[in-house]
């Protein structure tokens, strides 16, 4: 499985699944979910809300609305009202990417769990995630893209993660991706 680090906002990408940073609550407030929530629509936190909530480090998953995706994973990197640990941010990634691969995903898009709002260390978090996806055997995942959202996240993740590419055009990361 090939992964990378791009730069972009998530609600804006094209795969199979996109992965929300959620809490156990799976309300979606702000950060990477409030993104996901108004690229697909109110009804995405809606069926979110009716699916929760889950255990810390454990998946749901939602249809993906006006997405140009077909599923949004929302794999619970922290507490509601806390704070995401290795652990939970090791078990959130695992589990999105097997998710992804019961569904038949091919392409997902992933952002730094655990490592916003949650108050989790980008460096760190972004070597976990990492190693997680290069541990990861997939049976149908053959894309992975670790989205940053600025150029500071995608300059940390790169750097955390050996995996980012050197822009080809003035302000663009990965164009073609």
């Amino acid at each position: 499985m090939e992964y990378n680090v791009v730069q972009g906002d998530i609600a804006a990408q094209s795969a199979d699944a996109l992965v929300n940073a959620a809490n156990t609550s799976l309300r979606m407030g702000s950060g990477v979910a409030g993104a996901l929530r108004r690229g697909a629509g109110e009804e995405i936190a809606e069926e979110a809300m009716a699916t929760g909530p889950i255990d810390l480090g454990a998946v749901a998953v939602t249809d993906a609305y006006d997405l140009e995706a077909d599923h949004v994973i929302h794999a619970a990197a922290m507490p509601h009202a806390g704070e995401a640990t290795a652990d939970s941010i090791r078990d959130a990634t695992r589990h999105a990417l097997e998710r992804a691969d019961e569904l038949g995903c091919e392409s997902l898009v992933l952002p730094a769990l655990g490592c916003g709002i949650a108050g989790f260390d980008l460096a760190v978090g972004a070597e976990i995630i990492g190693a997680e996806l290069e541990r990861y055997e997939p049976e149908t995942l053959s894309t992975v893209q670790l989205i940053a959202y600025s150029d500071e996240e995608y300059d940390v993740l790169g750097a955390a993660t050996g995996n980012s590419e050197a822009p080809t055009l003035p302000g663009e990361r990965n164009p073609d991706r």
